[in-house]
């Protein structure tokens, strides 16, 4: 009897043996199994942290992108802000889009190093999947925005240098009318006029002696000749004294009386206009000195 329970205890006792064995083996690989759960579980809250991170640091970024403020601001608002693009304003304008530019650019890289992290990973939340598309489309609208400005920016100078040509028109044509109106009443203004004695004017032909006998008594005319390259011109709006080399004097030509003086002034005589308008309606004026 003793014998076949001291064998049975044995049995027992390799079998309890065998199963410790078999559960230790079995906790040991449930340990590690958890252990490398826990790890998993730490990488993906990690990398999730880290995507999140980067999408709002991408999301900023394109916040800070604006397009409606400073030098890009280009809203018309009639003739007087097309005159304001200057040159210089033009090219600030254009180095502000250039560098909106270039941060977009930085922007899909990061998108793109997200993408490439998180793929790598193998680490997919739908949720952000969702994000990573919606600053995708952010993208897409600040650079159709950007190209928009570009355009315009280019629009708006050329029509800047279209106004600037028909202005640049309009005052060559009024430089021109002025310079017309300005010869025009230069030469309403303007009268010729010849100085000195008898004989003098006898030969320059300005003057004829007729009647009188043996030479006396000769009546003194014009003689309706009158060379004006050999006269003095007078602008009668600017210069409104005549001076005579003589102390008497008498004035030949037919200028109203009331239109003018004569006055002494030391040892020569001057010819004082007083109506310019009455005066120089007669353009030729001849002073015989005696």
């Amino acid at each position: 009897m003793r014998k076949p329970v001291v064998i049975a205890l044995i049995a027992a006792v390799v079998l309890l043996l065998g199963a410790s064995g078999v559960l230790y083996q079995k906790y040991r690989k449930t340990s590690a199994d958890l252990t490398d759960m826990q790890s998993a579980e730490q990488t993906a809250r990690t990398s999730y942290a880290e995507a999140v991170n980067d999408i709002a640091e991408i999301q900023d970024s394109l916040n800070a992108i604006t397009l409606g403020s400073g030098s890009v601001q280009l809203r018309t608002q009639g003739f007087q802000a097309e005159q304001r693009l200057t040159e210089a304003n033009r090219r600030e304008a254009l180095e502000r889009i250039s560098l909106l530019s270039a941060s977009i650019q930085r922007t899909k890289e990061k998108i793109r190093m997200l993408e490439s992290n998180l793929e790598q990973s193998g680490y997919k939340v739908a949720g952000l999947q969702k994000m990573i598309g919606k600053l995708k489309q952010s993208v897409v609208e600040r650079e159709g925005q950007i190209a928009a400005l570009t355009g315009q920016v280019d629009s708006l100078q050329t029509r800047v240098a279209g106004l600037e040509t028909t202005v640049q028109e309009k005052q060559d044509t009024l430089m021109a009318r002025d310079q017309t109106l300005e010869e025009r009443r230069r030469e309403l203004g303007t009268i010729y006029y010849v100085v000195g004695t008898k004989k003098a004017l006898e030969e320059s032909g300005v003057i004829v002696a007729r009647g009188g006998v043996l030479g006396l008594g000769k009546t003194v005319t014009l003689s309706g000749k009158f060379n004006e390259s050999a006269a003095t011109a007078v602008d009668t709006d600017q210069e409104t004294t005549i001076r005579a080399p003589a102390t008497k004097a008498v004035v030949l030509s037919p200028q109203p009386a009331a239109s003018y003086e004569l006055r002494i002034l030391g040892d020569q005589l001057e010819l004082h206009i007083l109506d310019p308008n009455q005066f120089r309606k007669v353009k030729h004026l001849v002073i015989m000195t005696t």
